[in-house]
């Protein structure tokens, strides 16, 4: 059976609150900043313009991905927090990857963002009560509403999958 490269540690599948589980996706968004950092180590110019899977991103574009894809999820969070079932902005995250700052910016400009970032959001996060990860948001795109729980599970696990892309192209490239 061939692995399918999209999903390195599958895809997401929701799970209910338990405290053990919102500890563990809290510190994936804690660790994110460091996770990518230790993934690119001493990735070479070349290796950061290859594209982890066919037709994929490079990990130079991955990287900037997570960054704005992370913005936008703090913003929904804070949206999600403060406003009673608010309607959040979608984007078109492949038009995003190709903008003049992914094209032009090394990627030490989006991990310094993303450790600023993850700093703010899980200090916001941590505040939470369990009936705080019960309010909801209206996701146009999807045209239903998600509570923050199942927000907080998508970008635990969207911190992990995009740091497993870069691994494990790492390991089939034998980049060590």
């Amino acid at each position: 059976m061939q692995q399918d490269f999209r999903y390195p540690i599958g895809e997401y599948e929701p799970k209910p609150y338990t405290d053990e589980l919102k500890d563990s996706w809290l510190a994936a968004i804690k660790f994110l900043p460091q996770a990518i950092e230790y993934a690119i180590i001493n990735l070479d110019e070349a290796q950061l313009q290859t594209p982890y899977r066919e037709g994929g991103w490079t990990v130079h574009q991955l990287v900037h991905h997570v960054a704005d894809s992370h913005i936008n999820a703090y913003c929904r969070f804070k949206l999600g927090y403060t406003e009673n079932n608010p309607t959040i902005r979608t984007y078109e995250e492949k038009l995003w990857a190709a903008t003049a700052d992914v094209e032009q910016l090394p990627i030490n400009i989006s991990i310094t963002l993303l450790h600023a970032l993850h700093h703010r959001w899980y200090a916001f996060l941590k505040s939470f009560t369990t009936e705080d990860y019960q309010r909801t948001i209206y996701h146009p795109g999807h045209k239903k509403e998600f509570t923050l729980w199942h927000l907080l599970g998508m970008y635990a696990w969207h911190s992990e999958h995009h740091v497993a892309h870069i691994t494990e192209l790492r390991n089939r490239k034998g980049w060590h």
